[in-house]
């Protein structure tokens, strides 16, 4: 059994975090597998503003308590309601200074972004527009012009000047793409993401188009195109807004789409190499976490590629639902450069150990069928944030140490 040694882990409120013991199986229960858990000053800690609380294992089980009156669910509801308010008046303290603090933006980001406001600040935290206000406008309207520009190179001939075999692959995986959604299925919708994909393959002749890239675009699509509508964005008609706000939506999303895959361009290369050191990466934490888990998958044959390849090629966005993925994405940012990339790692290491205890009692068929059909389509944005805490967790513990990560023989 890998063993960790006590260690210390002082978090951003100045709470300590003290682990005695620590066990490698049976983390699937969504508390951390620590035997004897010390806390220094509080007990709950901010973990980036996640607000997860680990707790240590009791000795005993506590008295069951009362169901809550209905007094006190509403004073539950308004004190939540409170909280939102004063976590969107910070937000919109940020946006309305001349020159927004990235990093206060990052950190309050992190568990979640208000979704009145969520277009602009992922237009910040990609990169896509300047933190100063005053430079804003006139940088999107550059950019959507240089769009349009490529728009208009890559079109001018109509469709018989297209490179055919790649429009038509295109075309094929836009029409599988969220086949459950009325928003998906608008001939609209599926003109502009084809477009953007189209454009954006010609320009990174590198790469290419790759399967899965479909599936990234449409956070970025959904998102901006919320700011336009109103009502579920997810139901509606985008060809009921005027021309030109669509042709910012495309034009905001191709840019946002081309910044996260500068930032993981080896994903998409011949062989995608990026994808195979991000699954054997997440091979070695998983060891680390749970070797039980490890150690049984091994001797069942079961190849980390076998299910993490989609993972990490289409950001488990076949495996959740769009809007906890928008909601995931909101930390994604946060973490800065390698949120797509490293943060996603240990997201899915997180993921597959929630599934522990049920995977270590099946055989090769039945591991495979779990992971490749895994009941998370109807999490909650509670589930999401409870992964992406424990993700932070491990993070912290091996993410500032690659030797952590080497299991001993």
């Amino acid at each position: 059994m890998n063993q960790l040694q006590p260690f210390s882990y002082k978090y951003p409120n100045q709470s300590t975090l003290t682990v005695k013991s620590f066990r490698t199986a049976g983390l699937g229960s969504g508390v951390l597998g620590c035997d004897s858990i010390e806390l220094e000053q509080k007990q709950d800690m901010d973990i980036m503003q996640g607000k997860a609380l680990f707790q240590s294992k009791p000795d005993i089980k506590e008295k069951q308590q009362p169901a809550p009156s209905e007094e006190a669910k509403m004073m539950a509801d308004v004190a939540k309601l409170n909280s939102l308010s004063i976590r969107f008046n910070k937000f919109k303290a940020l946006l309305e200074s001349p020159n927004v603090d990235l990093e206060q933006l990052k950190k309050l980001s992190w568990s979640g972004i208000p979704d009145e406001i969520r277009p602009l600040v992922w237009k910040i935290l990609m990169g896509y527009v300047p933190a100063n206000s005053d430079r804003r406008e006139a940088t999107l309207t550059r950019k959507r012009k240089e769009y349009d520009e490529y728009c208009q190179q890559a079109y001018g001939r109509g469709t018989q000047g297209l490179d055919q075999q790649l429009s038509h692959q295109i075309h094929i995986d836009i029409q599988r793409t969220n086949a459950h959604m009325p928003l998906y299925q608008n001939q609209t919708t599926q003109e502009v993401l084809e477009r953007i994909l189209y454009v954006w393959a010609i320009r990174h002749p590198a790469s290419g188009y790759v399967q899965g890239i479909n599936d990234i675009l449409t956070p970025f699509f959904q998102v901006f195109l919320q700011d336009h509508i109103t009502g579920d964005v997810e139901k509606s008609d985008p060809s009921l807004i005027s021309k030109e706000e669509m042709l910012e939506v495309e034009a905001d999303s191709f840019w946002c789409l081309t910044k996260l895959l500068d930032g993981i361009q080896d994903n998409y290369t011949h062989a995608q190499p990026g994808i195979h050191r991000q699954i054997q990466k997440m091979k070695e934490l998983v060891a680390r976490i749970d070797g039980a888990l490890a150690a049984h998958l091994n001797q069942q044959g079961v190849e980390f590629i076998q299910f993490a390849f989609r993972w990490m090629n289409c950001m488990l966005m076949r495996e959740i639902s769009l809007r906890s993925t928008i909601r995931m994405w909101d930390t994604y940012q946060s973490e800065g450069q390698d949120g797509f990339s490293e943060f996603h790692i240990y997201v899915c290491a997180a993921f597959l150990i929630k599934f522990s205890a049920q995977l270590k009692k099946m055989e090769f068929q039945d591991i495979m069928m779990t992971l490749q059909n895994l009941p998370t389509q109807d999490w909650t944005e509670k589930e999401i944030e409870l992964l992406l805490s424990e993700a932070f967790m491990w993070k912290s513990l091996f993410g500032n140490s690659q030797a952590h990560l080497q299991v001993r023989e």
